[in-house]
């Protein structure tokens, strides 16, 4: 499988699930291998790469298809980023500098395309599954992720639709995972108060995050495709 943003969070607990049922896993993010990362042949099959850049996104196209034997069962567009204003502030569509908008969507949408299509043909070669990591935000206004986030989220939603029709006849499927609440590295002081409002009053973990996209990769999920599930403790109802 590939797998994009994976030196931390909901990345590395996928890295951890997929490698503990024997899976060969080549990773994608803007830093080196994480060194606490302890799956086998982790640091060989690891591209640092910053997806913001759309040239050097491209190129890598070339790099990952050497590391194939010409078959792709999985690829995770798992890698986002979410800028933040002064003193952690969030950004809204009155206060995002358009550099920071292009940056964003570079990261969060258009690298899922350009990935998936750069290795098209591995793809569909092992009947492979595409799966957009979104976010709950795609589809409400969030007190804490800023506007371009969400915009490239729902954008990202839409996308793994147009994805799963265009995919489909090549034996690809495409779908989504819509996060929420999720326990990392990343949360925003204040997230306690959502959790308070949440049906399962709980953030999610990782490795619950991880086991959906399990589910979207293997056979279990054989005739699933086109579709976004919601990993949020309920916090979509």
């Amino acid at each position: 499988m590939l797998l994009t943003g994976a030196s931390r969070g909901i990345g590395h607990a996928t890295v951890k699930r997929f490698a503990r049922e024997g899976w060969r896993i080549i990773t994608c993010s803007r830093q080196p291998f994480p060194e606490q990362c302890p799956w086998g042949g982790g640091r060989e099959d690891h591209i640092q790469i910053d997806l913001a850049d759309p040239g050097k996104t491209i190129d890598a196209i070339a790099e990952i298809r050497a590391r194939l034997d010409g078959k792709l069962h999985a690829l995770v567009n798992n890698a986002g980023i979410s800028p933040k204003g002064p003193e952690g502030g969030r950004l809204n569509t009155l206060d995002t500098d358009l550099r920071t908008w292009g940056k964003v969507f570079h990261v969060n949408f258009f690298a899922s395309i350009v990935l998936a299509r750069g290795l098209k043909d591995e793809l569909s070669a092992a009947q492979g599954a595409v799966v957009n990591v979104t976010s709950i935000v795609g589809s409400r206004v969030h007190p804490f992720a800023g506007a371009a986030y969400a915009t490239s989220k729902a954008a990202l939603k839409a996308l793994t639709r147009e994805m799963a029709h265009d995919f489909g006849p090549l034996g690809v499927r495409v779908n989504a995972i819509a996060p929420g609440e999720i326990e990392t590295s990343i949360l925003s002081p204040g997230t306690e108060k959502i959790v308070e409002g949440l049906p399962m009053r709980r953030l999610g973990q990782p490795r619950e995050v991880a086991d959906v996209i399990w589910f979207l990769c293997t056979d279990a999920s054989s005739y699933v495709t086109g579709t976004e599930i919601e990993v949020n403790g309920g916090q979509h109802v």
